[in-house]
């Protein structure tokens, strides 16, 4: 049943109350699913936002729900690699700030520049609602993607999910995004589809540059990323 690794998804990807622990595993062998998740938290932002008038609030309000809702899961992966990122010198001390438990100025700054993007982004699109729910489903096709192709660089989370993901994963998850049509013209949703190509292809690429590989944080990033460049794009066309 796909029941079971759907909510498996949803307790790895948000902290609703959802009953009893799934088995990980579940999900891990269902890595298409990724953008039911986007749904779920894009969906719930999206109500908030309706709830509020004055548009700035409404985009902020959308886009912190979306980031409560998934326990700042991914904006920890962003800064992590917001560290790594920035660190001089060696890749094994790009590695060693990437995964340091602390924040440094880097992770800090590069986490206020995605977020500032996407809220600048979200507080100019004519529909907050539905910018929100296609930048969750998109920054998810995106985490699918880079889960599929991404070759980890050490053992994690990442590592368990990549093993267990299939090419066509990719494939799947994609076809996920169609419901979105009912909201997003054929063309804003190709340019997302495109940036959300662009944006994981350069994250894998400065991964295996920076790091050797991809791991738990580094996806993190690119869901943050995406989900950022997805709500530029659709605040310059639409």
């Amino acid at each position: 049943m796909i029941l079971d690794p759907a909510l498996a998804l949803l307790q790895f990807e948000t902290r609703l109350p959802l009953g009893r622990p799934r088995d990980f595993i579940r999900f891990a062998r269902h890595i298409y699913l990724y953008p039911l998740a986007g749904y779920v938290v894009g969906g719930i932002a999206a109500l908030v936002a309706l709830l509020i008038a004055p548009r700035p609030l409404a985009a902020a309000a959308a886009l912190a729900v979306a980031l409560l809702i998934t326990g700042f899961h991914h904006l920890d992966g962003l800064l992590d690699f917001g560290d790594g990122l920035m660190a001089h010198g060696s890749r094994e001390k790009r590695v060693a700030a990437l995964t340091d438990r602390s924040i440094g100025a880097g992770g800090v700054g590069t986490g206020l520049t995605v977020t500032l993007v996407a809220f600048a982004a979200l507080s100019t699109v004519p529909s907050i609602g539905a910018a929100i729910l296609a930048g969750e489903v998109f920054a998810r096709v995106g985490t699918a993607w880079i889960t599929v192709a991404g070759p980890p660089f050490r053992e994690g989370i990442h590592s368990t999910l990549h093993r267990s993901a299939r090419p066509v994963h990719g494939f799947y998850a994609v076809l996920f995004v169609l419901p979105l049509l009912l909201i997003l013209s054929p063309g804003s949703l190709a340019l997302a589809g495109g940036v959300t190509a662009l944006t994981v292809a350069g994250m894998i690429t400065l991964g295996d540059r920076l790091f050797g590989g991809v791991n738990g944080d580094v996806a993190g990033a690119t869901h943050e990323i995406v989900r950022a460049l997805v709500l530029a794009s659709l605040a310059i066309v639409l």
